[in-house]
């Protein structure tokens, strides 16, 4: 039994180096990991269960099913006749591949293609792409309704787990639904007394999240000072809520503030709008799209050199201007490859003098950075030469590998939860993706010699 895509990246995963970082990445789940506790899953089968997750671009759920059902998975996980562990095994394990291993094994995974010569570093091209992050549409109306929910579920379970509380907590749910439509239905109606009931609708679900929120500060307040008791059983169910109550509250404040501030003072620029309660990382982009002018997520910038391999990747912090990646973007692969390419090309929103007279100094031959505006005789003049023109052609295959790195390899979206688990999910798309690449060229290879 043998498949074509997984047989050739079965035999990359064969390296010890990329057994020993994973082992890395288990052991630090607590400083006595590698000695105490129960036995965990191996190294080697979760790095390969990881890899074969975002190859298909299935959940944890589909990842334990097929798993479980097909022998073809289980020779390449190294599973064999072994139980296979339940999906929230392999989600906390997964888990424990944080930004830091994630970039070691991509690293890796390029000194292999290095080594094997399928890549030289020769040639760069750079463009950034908004990844979303997984949050729903972020109105004002469903953030507030989100934090009602929110604080009443941490709510429930602090009482439910502290003994003689005198505190009633009330799912306000249905009044919130109601809440929710006649905003909705107010926001179609464009005249003053539309406009009237929409400040009305807003300003009483505002005030039931006030309220909410004040209940919860009291019931913090009771918990420091000790008036609620904990129950013998429910310490860790309290506690836990404790934290993550104590977590959102702030964010449940800039929420109601911002909200404030847009629909009763009209001011839609807010300087630290939140997104998402759960996905607070999450910003605004705008890449000038026809059919999607607003994505809610991550900028995040990737360096493309030869035969379709991604060299690097970053998550940039907030809406960070494509002119300031362009030097940050050579240097990264000075320092991998050990020498500047002889191509670096990008589109026109990385062009500035400056960013093009830094690519010369730092050795670079051929710098395609297309100018802004009207051009002058002497820069028309080199823009059509044809090397120019050549990289240009070049630069645009770029646009190819983001749509396949969206569609095929799940980049498109983000499921893992947080900052960290963001860029956990940019780095396994692209490593991923860099198996396949280079599984392809090396097959390539060996029939054509």
């Amino acid at each position: 039994m043998s498949d074509p895509l997984l047989d050739p990246i079965d035999r990359l995963l064969e390296d010890a180096q990329l057994v020993s970082l994973s082992t890395q990445a288990l052991a630090s789940r607590s400083a006595a990991s590698q000695l105490l506790g129960r036995q965990s899953i191996a190294p080697d089968r979760l790095l390969r269960c990881l890899v074969l997750k975002h190859l298909k671009g299935w959940s944890y759920r589909q990842l334990h099913r097929e798993l479980r059902a097909s022998l073809l998975y289980r020779r390449f996980t190294r599973f064999y006749e072994d139980p296979i562990p339940d999906y929230s095994t392999l989600c906390r394990a997964f888990a424990l591949f944080g930004k830091e291993a994630t970039e070691q094994i991509h690293r890796h995974i390029l000194h292999q293609a290095t080594a094997a010569k399928v890549v030289a570093g020769k040639q760069l091209r750079i463009d950034t792409t908004a990844v979303e992050t997984n949050i729903h549409y972020p109105s004002d109306s469903s953030l507030l309704a989100d934090s009602v929910r929110v604080m009443t579920r941490y709510l429930k379970r602090m009482v439910a787990g502290c003994q003689d509380s005198k505190f009633k907590i009330l799912d306000h749910a249905r009044a919130t639904k109601y809440r929710l439509l006649e905003i909705s239905r107010a926001a179609r109606i464009l005249t003053p007394a539309g406009q009237e009931q929409l400040r009305a609708s807003y300003q009483q679900l505002i005030r039931l999240t006030k309220k909410v929120r004040a209940q919860a500060a009291a019931v913090l307040l009771a918990r420091s000072t000790q008036e609620l008791m904990l129950r013998p059983h429910g310490l860790k169910q309290v506690l836990a809520a404790e934290a993550a109550l104590q977590d959102c509250l702030p964010l449940i404040d800039q929420v109601i503030a911002q909200s404030q501030a847009r629909i009763f003072e009209h001011q839609t620029r807010y300087p630290g709008k939140i997104l998402s309660l759960f996905e607070a990382h999450s910003t605004v982009i705008r890449k000038g799209k026809a059919h999607k002018p607003n994505e809610f997520g991550r900028l995040v910038r990737i360096d493309e050199v030869e035969n379709g391999l991604v060299s690097n990747y970053f998550v940039a912090p907030g809406n960070l201007g494509d002119q300031q990646q362009w030097i940050p973007a050579l240097h990264a692969h000075i320092e991998l490859f050990g020498r500047a390419p002889y191509l670096a090309a990008a589109d026109r929103g990385f062009f500035s003098a400056a960013n093009e007279s830094a690519a010369y100094q730092l050795g670079i031959k051929q710098v395609v950075l297309p100018a802004c505006g009207r051009l002058s005789h002497a820069r028309a003049a080199v823009q059509k030469k044809p090397w120019f023109r050549r990289g240009q052609a070049w630069r645009a295959g770029i646009e190819a590998r983001m749509s396949t790195l969206k569609h095929r390899f799940g980049l498109q979206r983000a499921y893992y939860k947080g900052e960290l688990g963001f860029e956990r999910h940019v780095g396994w798309s692209i490593i991923a993706h860099n198996l396949v690449a280079i599984s392809r060229l090396t097959q390539q290879r060996c029939r054509s010699g």
